[in-house]
């Protein structure tokens, strides 16, 4: 898939405080340098949940964890079939993790810079130093000639560290056979190496305090800039201000600096009945601690019944959307205000849509309500960043894995988050999984249409059967 720039990529870093800094400089007064990173290049914390997954699938493939203790790191998700992230830690990206939909399970894509970090014990293919400047400076395939050992636990499709006889890794790749027939070659490939954008990693421990020390003036103009935003936007637009609030990490962003540019207004929030409960709890706590008023929406039944009409909602037929969101919204503001000026959480680097968007719109669904983005520029280090400074209650989920809020069968997710929730939310799971298999077997559709996410693509059903068929 091919990357797309929604907006200039900002990450860089400090070497000195060994900290993401979205600026030139760090408050310490060091220089910064460029983090490389795929776009769009939003880039957001790893969690300890996310920490532990990245040294499970390492140590499992490699037979070591690749992060120690005390290290920041941060994830970049990159066009891909279903998920991959990159891992930044010390200032560089030292590989990915991909998710393997049919075979529900991860494999680690490493970078030769992530021996700055740990030394694998496992999947490691050693060489001639010999061979070495081919192989690191122009990424020349591992032939066997220059092959000296190989470990016994790599199979043909596995990734492996190329490292010379005296120490040094000098590149990455697939391994192109066994080790069993890797060692009876004469000649042919044993590793296809891969060629990435070099980068640098330093080492070193840092928290997420020390983030926010070092981004404290790029923060606070950031904050600024959208608390002018907020009052241009509300003098331009006399009506009754609210702020659209979905439990998400973006809305929480915009509720802070909404309610420092005009104090305290309304929330709304869409609950439609497909929400986590974590998500609501997250509602309560967030009007508990900044004493707004909460106006919600109730749709649950809506959805079901639009269901029985229409089947399960697609990702190129999201019909849920406007059921269970858009319609009830635009339902409340009119009975409620006639109409209302609502501060959103988008940010341009979300999509290409939201990129392109306007920083003031009518939906034309909702169209009693005129919409606005305080946080459009914010990229997701900036949201985090200035949650951490406020000490902000934000979901829980974003510490189990998920890197977006919403309803928990939403046909937009990948199956690598859609598998996670199936196994650590069953009674949410469960119910839904039922639901789809009566659709399934009342349109006659294929045994695995559940199981492999076919329901999140609609198609034709006389196509779906068809398929069946062959």
């Amino acid at each position: 898939m091919h990357p797309t720039y929604l907006g200039k990529i900002l990450l860089r870093w400090c070497d000195h405080c060994h900290v993401p800094v979205l600026g030139k400089t760090c408050a310490c007064g060091q220089a910064t340098r460029e983090v490389p990173l795929t776009p769009p290049g939003d880039a957001r914390p790893a969690f300890p949940h996310d920490i532990a997954l990245i040294n499970r699938i390492y140590g499992e493939h490699f037979g070591a964890p690749l992060i120690a203790p005390g290290q920041l790191v941060l994830l970049n998700k990159v066009p891909d079939d279903d998920r991959m992230e990159e891992i930044i830690v010390g200032g560089g990206n030292a590989g990915s993790i991909r998710y393997l939909p049919k075979e529900r399970r991860w494999e680690p894509i490493p970078r030769p810079e992530a021996y700055a970090l740990f030394h694998p014990t496992k999947r490691v293919v050693t060489v001639e130093d010999g061979v070495a400047p081919f192989i690191r400076d122009k990424s020349m395939s591992l032939l066997r000639p220059g092959m000296i050992a190989i470990d016994d636990s790599v199979r043909e499709g596995d990734e492996v560290f190329i490292v010379t006889e005296s120490g040094e890794c000098i590149g990455v790749g697939r391994a192109k056979a066994g080790a069993d027939e890797a060692r009876a070659m004469e000649k042919g490939q044993v590793v296809r190496t891969r060629r990435n954008v070099a980068s640098t990693i330093v080492p070193g421990t840092a928290t997420w305090d020390d983030a926010v020390r070092a981004n404290a003036e790029i923060l606070n103009q950031a904050e600024t800039d959208s608390i002018r935003f907020v009052k241009d936007v509300s003098a331009a637009y006399p009506l009754q201000p609210t702020i659209s609030y979905s439990g998400g990490k973006d809305s929480l962003a915009t509720l802070l600096v909404v309610q420092k540019a005009l104090g305290n207004i309304p929330l709304l929030f869409a609950d439609t009945g497909l929400e986590f409960p974590e998500t609501c709890a997250n509602v309560a706590a967030v009007q508990e601690r900044y004493h707004t008023e909460v106006v919600r929406t109730n749709t649950s039944e809506k959805f079901y019944k639009t269901l029985e009409r229409e089947g399960p909602p697609a990702v190129n037929a999201r019909w849920c959307c406007s059921v269970c969101k858009l319609l009830p919204v635009a339902e409340t503001i009119r009975t409620r205000w006639g109409e209302c000026l609502s501060f959103i959480g988008q940010r341009r680097y979300e999509s290409l849509a939201r990129a392109e968007s306007n920083r003031v719109w009518r939906n034309p669904t909702v169209k009693v309500q005129v919409s606005a983005a305080p946080i459009q520029d914010w990229t997701a280090l900036h949201v985090w960043l200035y949650l951490f400074r406020e000490k902000a209650p934000y979901n829980v989920l974003y510490e189990r894995g998920l890197d977006r809020i919403g309803c928990f069968m939403c046909p937009s997710s990948d199956m690598a988050l859609i598998h996670m929730i199936e196994e650590e939310f069953p009674g949410l799971w469960e119910p839904w999984k039922e639901t789809l298999d009566s659709w399934r077997k009342e349109k006659s559709l294929p045994e695995d249409w559940v199981g492999s996410g076919a329901w999140r693509i609609r198609e034709g059903v006389h196509a779906q059967q068809k398929r069946r068929h062959h």
